[in-house]
């Protein structure tokens, strides 16, 4: 038996990737798997000046002087609780704006503080609310299970009411 041609044996041996192909794939999965994780962990998050921790935002919802808003799905709320002090609004209600309102007595000038698991949603719906007019919209980035802004409302061990 004679010795195979180089391209009759590519043809015969299995595909095989250089150490630089290999790289090259593990380092663009990484970029655009860590973009995608650090926007679903919301790993960048900060507490600007419209935002505030859980801890803040709890003791400001208890006081009265924010209406904290729950902006995630029910299932959510039936899986970890609600925060104490939030009033669970799912962000996806066609009447969503109205219903906050109602939450707000009709005062779009009414400190709003959203939250959601990680901050990504609150962030969101913090534009859309100022482009529907509310003029004080506080963002929690954190959220209920935490992000780069901080270990979220559960890991802190603040209070949890059941869904309803």
């Amino acid at each position: 038996m004679g010795q195979l041609d180089p391209i009759e044996q590519s043809q015969k041996s299995p595909l095989r990737m250089s150490r630089r192909g290999l790289l090259v794939l593990a380092v663009a999965g990484v970029a655009t798997g860590g973009a995608v994780a650090a926007q679903w962990f919301n790993i960048l998050a900060e507490n600007g000046e419209a935002a505030l921790s859980a801890p803040d935002v709890h003791q400001a919802a208890l006081s009265g002087e924010v209406v904290l808003v729950d902006i995630r799905r029910p299932e959510e709320w039936a899986h970890t609780g609600i925060g104490q002090g939030a009033v669970p609004i799912d962000m996806r209600r066609p009447d969503f704006v109205d219903a906050l309102l109602a939450a707000t007595q009709g005062d779009k000038a009414r400190p709003v503080a959203l939250i959601c698991a990680r901050g990504v949603r609150s962030r969101h719906m913090s534009e859309q609310l100022a482009a529907a007019g509310f003029t004080r919209i506080i963002d929690v980035p954190e959220g209920m299970l935490g992000s780069g802004a901080g270990p979220g409302w559960l890991k802190r061990g603040l209070p949890v009411v059941v869904a309803q």
